[in-house]
């Protein structure tokens, strides 16, 4: 990958004025991969620095900033230490905007920085009076709305612990991953837009609050007003009526590693793993992306399209500390004329404008221009994420959104609810390449042998301790299924499960996830690599690629989905196989190519390699409620004996 392009490079003016620049100059250095290296090698020294950047306040300093730097998996951050996650996140104060909330539907509406601080108050107050106490758990079933950013505020401010799904989740789904940390109150919807249409969710709430013995409370949002508030459970109450009538905010300082948040695993393969997250990691790494990766500072505009399942809702919800207003949007990203986004963007003048590598593909195929449609003149940031983002997107962002952005691939996890490479403002961009390795982690690329690479296809690792590791995994007390999710593949180790590639100028090309791997004749491939490349066809819309066992070897099975009117006739069939050949390898060549009418996704947008895989190995699938068209499966279930 050293010949990627640069296709963007920030001018003196931008860089100067940069948070990054102005960190890096502070501790003496002048470029990027001495600060970087700095970061690594002296973690007590960046991570303070970092602290006093972003005023993080500690309501009782640490003692020590680590302990056992050699032990990834036992490393002390921050002995000690108390602070509050919320407290940091609601330091500002006066009439400015908070949060703008954008609906499908041509809903607006805006929180002041003052009015959010009074909600938090008097949802908190509420929640101590029905018995939530440090260590309990609160639950959101819920849009990407203002109520669902105040519940959870409220909640950590008294050291109880957020978790939330979206409310496009059936029954089960929600159950899977709620019923096993038995929330003592569940915030939920009565309903949602989505694509034009409203969708009920209370019976699915009742079920819910019915199968959970623990909640003592389901407070309901009313955000489809026009639906009564009749939800079949002894324990609902109404968001209104929940509000304490009046309350003086009260944060309580916890420990820097007291539980934050549980996420959840995709769980397409089974039960969702519970991943716990401390106050202090999040809120210390997620600072540093949004001040010095992101640039985000007071007075910008920040928007991801995300939903309340997704890790990057918590990620835009820390843009809170900056004192950047955070812009909502709940509903269809391409609905009524595919513009909905652009128009909010233009609207609410958004400086970084988030989104999936997803969605900036089927802008293309739809032939959205922001460019020429809409007046953008404070975008300066687009960032992607959920997949790797092609490097065709790249040209894409460039030269239909705008030719002067700074345009972020990053990469991370719900695992470290964080990034491990992603955007740097001080820094070219080079087609198809995330820009650079995130301060403070010492990311690897390591060959099968556990040896640093460079220029080839390895495992992404961290080699050393970080703040943002997870607590744990919920009901785990021994910590072995957190060690064997991450330790085991490389010795104390972290594997992130990411196949992936380091440039030799610094940048990383992420080439898929390692479980869905290919390895015909014993090589291993990315399918990125093959959607890169079949996805450049105009006849093709997306496709999905897995390794299938034959004849005591591997073979690649290729699914594509075709612009509607097209067939998959020999000559396409011939011409994917001699697109993929000519710019990747023969052993990325499929054996078998196969159009289906829909690929499927889980509810955060990201295609499900494994589960078609297990469906044409003739495997069961344990949790459907995780993908957002299950319905698909059931065509590549049918397809088994095509691809045999």
């Amino acid at each position: 990958m050293s010949g990627n392009p640069v296709i963007w490079q920030p001018d003196t003016v931008r860089i100067r004025a940069s948070a990054m620049y102005q960190f890096m100059r502070q501790q003496g250095f002048d470029d990027y991969a001495d600060l970087h290296e700095w970061s690594i090698t002296e973690p007590a020294a960046f991570w303070t620095a970092l602290c006093d950047l972003c005023g993080i306040h500690f309501d009782r300093p640490p003692e020590k900033i680590l302990s056992r730097p050699d032990n990834m998996m036992d490393a002390g951050w921050f002995a000690g230490a108390q602070l509050n996650f919320s407290s940091h996140m609601l330091r500002h104060k006066g009439p400015e905007a908070a949060i703008v909330f954008c609906g499908e539907d041509g809903t607006r509406h805006e929180i002041s920085r003052d009015e959010l601080r009074d909600m938090v108050a008097r949802l908190a107050a509420s929640l101590r009076a029905v018995g939530v106490e440090e260590g309990d758990c609160v639950a959101g079933f819920l849009p990407n709305c203002p109520e669902a950013i105040a519940a959870m505020l409220a909640t950590t401010s008294i050291g109880a612990i957020w978790s939330s799904c979206s409310p496009d989740f059936g029954t089960n789904g929600v159950v899977d991953r709620f019923g096993q940390i038995e929330p003592k109150v569940l915030f939920a919807t009565n309903a949602y837009f989505y694509d034009g249409k409203t969708c009920d969710t209370r019976e699915t709430v009742a079920a819910v609050a019915n199968l959970m013995p623990s909640l003592v409370a389901t407070v309901i949002v009313p955000f489809v007003r026009e639906l009564a508030i009749d939800i079949d459970t002894g324990t609902a109450v109404e968001w209104q009526d929940f509000l304490a009538a009046e309350a003086k905010l009260e944060i309580t300082p916890v420990e820097f590693n007291h539980p934050l948040y549980v996420m959840f695993s995709s769980g397409t393969t089974g039960v969702p793993k519970c991943i716990v997250h401390g106050h202090g990691g999040t809120l210390l790494q997620q600072s540093k992306e949004h001040v010095l990766h992101t640039g985000v500072g007071e007075g910008d505009r920040l928007f991801y399209f995300t939903t309340c399942g997704w890790m990057m809702w918590n990620w835009l919800v820390c843009g809170l500390g900056t004192g950047a207003t955070l812009i909502l949007f709940d509903g269809a990203p391409f609905f009524n004329n595919g513009r909905i986004l652009w128009e909010i963007a233009e609207r609410e003048r958004i400086s970084i404008f988030g989104t999936s590598a997803k969605y900036i593909s089927e802008m293309e195929n739809l032939g959205i221009r922001p460019i020429v449609e809409f007046s953008l003149p404070e975008l300066r940031s687009v960032l992607s994420t959920g997949s790797p983002l092609a490097p065709e997107s790249f040209d894409f962002v460039y030269e239909a959104i705008g030719s002067d952005l700074l345009l972020a691939s990053i990469s991370g996890g719900t695992d470290i609810l964080s990034c491990f490479a992603l955007g740097n403002p001080v820094l070219p961009v080079r087609r198809g390449e995330l820009q650079c390795k995130g301060l403070g982690m010492a990311v690897e690329i390591y060959n099968e042998d556990g040896e640093a690479v460079i220029g080839e296809h390895g495992e992404l690792v961290c080699t050393r301790p970080f703040p943002s590791t997870p607590v744990g995994f919920w009901n785990d007390p021994d910590g072995s299924r957190y060690r064997a999710a991450y330790f085991e593949r490389f010795a104390g180790i972290w594997s992130q499960g990411d196949f992936a590639e380091m440039t030799p100028q610094g940048g990383l090309v992420i080439h898929g996830r390692s479980d869905s791997v290919l390895n015909p004749g014993g090589v291993r491939i990315g399918t990125a690599e093959i959607y890169r490349q079949v996805e450049r066809l105009d006849e093709v819309v997306e496709s999905i690629a897995i390794g299938q066992n034959w004849q005591d070897d591997v073979r690649v099975v290729l699914f594509v989905l075709l612009k509607q009117g097209i067939d998959l006739d020999d000559e396409l069939i011939a011409r994917i196989r001699k697109t993929i050949r000519e710019n990747a390898t023969p052993r990325h060549v499929p054996a078998k190519v196969l159009s289906v009418p829909e690929i499927p996704r889980t509810k955060s947008g990201k295609i499900v390699e494994l589960a078609v895989r297990a469906v044409v190995h003739g495997e069961e699938i344990k949790n459907t409620e995780a993908l957002a068209n299950p319905e698909a499966l059931q065509y590549y279930r049918d397809r088994v004996e095509l691809a045999t």
